[in-house]
């Protein structure tokens, strides 16, 4: 750009550079303070973009104009129009400082233009490189035919790639699906359910639980007093008993119904995973022992029971659990420690370290009121306790909420949790022992407000389920996939297949809380999820379903490139389901 009075070449850096010079030469006691607000408005002026070319050409003028007076006059008032407050005294000095920038100008012109002289007689003497050939022949350059050639050789690679990635695709398929009670797994299922008509008034406890957008099935299965309680939290007569279901009755999962351990009580174990213990071939599930008073701790505070400790529950079959007791108990009277009663415990999970042959626990601790924000760790010799409080930490220096854990092939384990106001999911390695953090962390789904993370791994590919932000209330799942568990991670939508839409986009009125692999069946898992009673939550439920990962994704992933091909995650609903017969001689 140029302006009259044969300046050349202004650019936006030079006007900064004199505004910065104006500024810095004003009295220190009539300079007023910049505002990041104000400093982001002149920056946002000064480039040289469509909607500012005028008021930046006006500036180029007026710092070109060969009258001095107006010159200065007119600069004054843009530097004041822009940054209100600053007084410029000293006009004659801005006018040397502009003169400076003339001469720099023409400087920089002339050298361009040598520049420019001096490139264009390189290249007219310059010889083409090109391949030798025949008269009459067409000649291509040697570095176009070689570049042809590496573009050829990549998309062979990636077709073979994408061919390779397809045959295993079509070989998980035909693993798990040539099982005739696979095939009746991933069959689609339809829930109805007839909604009443609407009430003119919620109950107030209901109202308080409510967030701002919900589905009329939400606003329902909130309302303590909704005519389909029973539908949402089927009462003690529909209980899963295994200690008194023979026959071919047995293991049967019902997702949202009583689970009854084998003293015949409800399994206390909410927010919880599963541990596969190697050594004595059993299933550990660790949870938080809910079995209290549901209360507020005060009148905005969200419902909540006292810590009681983390509940254990193992078996050898998924389906019959034996209570095993308390394996890390609250603490009643000292009120400073981070276990006291009226403090927060959440979504226990344990793994276990090869090295130092030692439990490790970790858990979201939280004060009362949720700004703790910690995570808490634990360790036992052996896997049903007890387990011994270490203490507690903000990983990386940041808060964290919602949380799991993720133990890799390789044996290095691996934090997830939801930080910074829930907006983002930090991604970190623990060190070798499992009892800190390396100073590596990665932040995913940044903005995205995500939380309840639960990650699990198949032929290479990391994939993760999590869900929204709000609170009590159910939401929609979300399933993402990536090549490192550090990222990139990329959605791939909604995974719940079956019931209906309201259903879907509540995911199965549940929460993500962790997925276990079925030995012995490639692509398939079980997805374990919490169906919170926010009135009573030592009543909350838990929703079991198969999750399989096979073929192409329903949706594109959230980038515009659909490399590489993630294959699609799909947890089907279920009324009544059960594992495949003789799963467990996989083990």
């Amino acid at each position: 750009m140029s302006c009259r009075g044969g300046c050349g070449r202004l650019h936006a850096v030079n006007v900064l550079e004199v505004l910065g010079v104006a500024y810095d030469n004003v009295e220190p006691l009539t300079r007023p303070k910049l505002t990041s607000q104000r400093q982001l408005r002149l920056l946002n002026f000064l480039p040289f973009g469509p909607q500012n070319t005028g008021f930046t050409l006006s500036i180029t003028q007026c710092v070109c104009n060969e009258q001095e007076n107006l010159m200065s006059g007119r600069f004054a008032t843009f530097i004041v129009w822009l940054v209100p407050g600053i007084s410029v005294p000293n006009f004659s000095f801005i006018n040397q400082q502009i003169r400076i920038l003339r001469i720099r100008s023409l400087q920089h012109d002339f050298e361009d233009t040598k520049k420019e002289e001096k490139m264009r007689m390189r290249n007219l003497y310059r010889k083409p490189t090109t391949l030798r050939c025949n008269a009459g022949s067409r000649c291509y350059s040697a570095s176009a035919v070689i570049w042809s050639l590496l573009g050829c050789l990549l998309l062979f690679h990636l077709y073979s790639n994408i061919h390779h990635k397809h045959g295993e695709g079509r070989e998980v398929q035909l693993r798990v699906t040539n099982h005739p009670q696979f095939r009746e797994l991933q069959q689609v299922e339809e829930e109805i359910i007839q909604l009443p008509p609407p009430k003119g008034k919620r109950s107030p406890r209901a109202a308080k639980r409510r967030h701002k957008r919900v589905t009329p099935l939400v606003d329902e299965f909130l309302d303590e007093d909704s005519r389909l309680r029973h539908v949402f939290f089927p009462g003690n007569n529909s209980a899963i008993d295994p200690v008194k279901v023979t026959g071919n009755d047995s293991y049967y999962y019902y997702p949202g119904r009583i689970w009854l351990d084998t003293d015949r009580n409800p399994i206390q174990a909410h927010g919880g995973g599963i541990l596969y213990d190697e050594r004595s071939n059993t299933y550990y599930w660790y949870g938080e022992y809910k079995d209290g008073l549901t209360y507020r701790a005060h009148k905005r505070g969200a419902a909540r029971v006292d810590i009681i400790g983390v509940g254990c529950y193992s078996s050898k079959d998924l389906w019959t659990w034996k209570n095993e007791g308390i394996v890390l108990a609250a603490e009643e009277m000292n009120g400073t420690h981070d276990l006291y009663k009226s403090n927060v415990l959440e979504r226990p999970k344990v793994i276990f370290n090869e090295k130092t042959r030692k439990y490790v626990m970790w858990m979201h601790m939280d004060d009362a009121n949720y700004t703790k924000a910690a995570v808490g760790i634990a360790i036992s010799d052996t896997p049903d306790g007890p387990f011994e409080y270490v203490g507690s930490q903000r990983p990386h220096g940041y808060e964290s909420r919602d949380m799991t854990v993720f133990k890799d092939e390789d044996g290095v384990a691996y934090l997830i949790y939801s930080s910074e106001e829930n907006n983002v999911l930090h991604i970190g390695p623990m060190t070798e022992d499992y009892l800190n953090l390396m100073p590596v962390m990665r932040r995913v789904f940044v903005g995205q407000r995500r939380e309840a993370p639960a990650v699990f791994k198949h032929q290479g590919t990391y994939y993760m389920i999590t869900s929204g932000c709000t609170g009590w209330a159910p939401n929609e799942a979300l399933a993402h996939a990536a090549e490192s568990i550090l990222g990139p991670w990329e959605t791939m939508g909604n995974p719940c297949i079956g019931g209906n839409k309201m259903f879907r986009i509540a995911t199965f009125l549940a929460q993500s809380t962790f997925v276990l692999p079925l030995p012995g069946f490639s692509g398939s898992f079980v997805f374990m999820a919490d169906r919170w009673n926010p009135s009573d939550l030592r009543n909350s439920r838990y929703v079991w379903l198969p999750l399989i990962v096979e073929g192409p994704t329903d949706q594109a992933p959230q980038y515009s490139s659909t490399l590489p091909l993630w294959s699609r995650v799909a947890i089907y609903w279920h009324r009544k389901w059960r594992l495949p017969q003789g799963w467990s001689t996989f083990k």
